[in-house]
């Protein structure tokens, strides 16, 4: 934009029909709009203050893994949760486990197992070993928008990093979390990546939820 109007003052018409000191006037506003919009673009939000903790979360959901193992018994130990959130575990019907820790499913399978009287005190150990249905989702200016994987311990630089990092037209200095609270309500915090890996903020912590999205810079 400086360029074009410094091209303009510069014109030979600009010169014959402006006077001297209108003219040094027109450079000296294009010279503060330039400085203003780098101040602007330079600007970083302060540490998000408004944003919840991550909460961890290790209930289960469709697409999930995990082993059983009954003490003393010769039983299948692998299970993926279905579309439907069930498993199908032996000697019982389906088992609804969408939604239930892994400590709940422990107790909902050996409530089952001495229900149906097959055995008397099982002892049940449930251990998960892949969560896919947990994932964060990454839009706006990346190079490969969508969901990725929830793993505990994920982090925001992380994540964008799993998405092709930035594009060259984004705005690095104003990334928009949005984080789910109780009763569904959402909680939106604006932070500086660039601050982040500069070392001057501390990178965030994510949760199983959290959308991401990586606005255009204006010009």
């Amino acid at each position: 934009m400086g360029v074009i109007v410094n091209r303009l003052i510069e014109s030979p018409r600009w010169r014959m029909e402006v006077p001297v000191m209108h003219r040094v006037f027109a450079r000296f506003l294009v010279l503060a709009l330039v400085v203003a919009m780098v101040a602007c673009s330079s600007k970083r939000p302060p540490p998000p203050r408004n944003l919840p903790v991550a909460t961890p979360s290790t209930t289960v959901g469709p697409g999930d893994m995990f082993e059983v193992h009954v003490m003393g018994e010769n039983l299948p130990k692998d299970f993926r949760v279905q579309p439907d959130g069930s498993i199908s575990f032996p000697y019982l019907d389906k088992l609804q486990v969408a939604g239930l820790e892994p400590q709940q499913i422990e107790e909902l399978i050996k409530t089952k197992l001495k229900a149906a009287k097959i055995l008397l005190e099982p002892q049940v150990s449930v251990v998960v070993r892949t969560y896919t249905s947990k994932k964060v989702t990454v839009i706006g200016q990346v190079t490969r928008p969508g969901n990725l994987p929830f793993t505990e311990g994920m982090k925001l630089v992380e994540a964008i990093s799993l998405s092709g990092w930035f594009t060259p037209i984004a705005d690095s200095n104003h990334i928009i979390l949005t984080r789910q609270v109780v009763d569904k309500k959402t909680v939106t915090a604006i932070i500086s990546v660039d601050a982040i890996t500069d070392g001057a903020q501390q990178d965030i912590p994510l949760q199983a939820g959290d959308t991401i999205k990586v606005e255009q810079k204006v010009f």
